[in-house]
């Protein structure tokens, strides 16, 4: 009998042990999880046009928006639909967020629906239609870009008195920055001949014209507290559905002669950013290729998926964005993830998680 007991006895301290070293293991677990998914930035903080605006133009009287279908069909997530993205789901910022660690949709700056406690993880100050030249966001009634950092002004004062004055400067200088801006300097700008740039200055000039408001920009922002930044190049700008349509003459191809302007004034960004980078100290500058995967995937869909890269998804696909890519179309397509194009102008979620990689690993080698 009393070597039974002992058996039970030691048969009972083993089962104990046993379930220790398993809670143990799963405490292990779950802290190590923990910190897999402890975000790598305290916020993601964005400036530029439509290709990152995530609704900031909702609140202003623009006729440039995107707020209703399909816009937003395929964003389901909490806070998701027709935000005022120019998509059928997520932007860059927004995957750059999650992978970072951070809430999955980063919210316009000018949206009444959220507050400073969602923008102290990461805002949008960006608005679709504008550009380095001021002159570009009068073509719409856009915000202009000195207004954008007018608000990165006044998020800090608010920031600051959500988290104390240590606490926001503790994020904003250790904050992810996303700048992507320029297209529309040229396409709605320069090549509309609407503004009169066009006769100051001649293409090659016109770049340098606007790599000087870029300078301007990013010298502010630092002066700011901003540290760790991306600065996104010009994609192929003449293979735009848009602009294919309005090259019918030569057969609706891509108009080389915007892919040289922009393929020159992404080395002279380059090399403006080698500045700074040399001038300013501890600014962490990375610049953002897209133009080369562009024109690669252009010419090689297959490598992801895709079958239709010259038009959008949204109704015909050849000129249709904001007010005219509407649920009114018979013709919008039924899978996005085919297209390298949701509108005439802009992205479908599917590339745009394609090139928020290129942005996030941008960002990891500066923070």
């Amino acid at each position: 009998m009393a070597f039974r007991q002992a058996r039970l006895s030691s048969t009972a301290v083993a089962l104990l042990l046993l379930v220790a070293a398993v809670e143990v293991q799963m405490l292990a677990v779950d802290a190590a999880s923990a910190s897999a998914n402890k975000p790598v930035v305290p916020a993601v903080i964005v400036f530029g046009d439509s290709t990152v605006d995530t609704g900031n133009n909702n609140a202003i009287n623009t006729v440039l928006k995107s707020n209703f279908p399909p816009y937003g069909r395929d964003l389901h997530l909490p806070g998701g639909g027709a935000t005022g993205r120019f998509c059928n789901g997520r932007m860059p910022p927004d995957f750059v967020s999650e992978a970072l660690g951070l809430p999955p949709l980063v919210p316009a700056y000018l949206d009444p629906a959220y507050s400073i406690k969602d923008f102290a993880t990461g805002v949008v100050f960006a608005s679709a239609g504008t550009g380095l030249d001021n002159s570009t966001a009068s073509i719409l009634a856009v915000l202009p870009l000195w207004k954008e950092v007018e608000y990165f002004k006044e998020y800090q004062q608010r920031l600051a008195e959500h988290v104390g004055p240590d606490g926001a400067k503790h994020i904003v200088s250790n904050a992810a920055y996303i700048v992507s801006v320029g297209t529309n300097d040229f396409l709605e700008n320069y090549y509309l001949l609407v503004t009169g740039r066009f006769l100051e200055f001649s293409a090659s000039e016109y770049s340098d014209f606007l790599v000087a408001r870029a300078e301007e920009f990013l010298t502010a922002i630092y002066r700011l507290g901003a540290r760790r930044v991306t600065f996104v190049g010009l994609p192929a700008i003449g293979c735009l559905p848009l602009e294919r349509t309005l090259n019918v003459l030569r057969g609706g191809g891509c108009i080389e002669e915007y892919n040289t302007v922009a393929r020159e004034y992404n080395v002279r960004v380059n090399a403006m950013m080698a500045r700074l980078r040399a001038k300013l100290r501890g600014f962490r500058l990375a610049y953002v290729d897209v133009y080369d995967s562009m024109v690669d995937l252009i010419g090689h869909p297959e490598k992801l998926g895709l079958e239709n890269v010259s038009e959008g998804c949204c109704a015909t696909g050849k000129v249709e964005m904001a007010y005219l890519c509407n649920d009114v179309s018979p013709f919008t397509c039924h899978d996005a993830d085919k297209y390298f194009f949701w509108d005439s102008f802009h992205p479908t979620e599917k590339l745009n998680r394609f090139f928020s990689t290129r942005i996030t690993n941008a960002l990891l080698e500066i923070l």
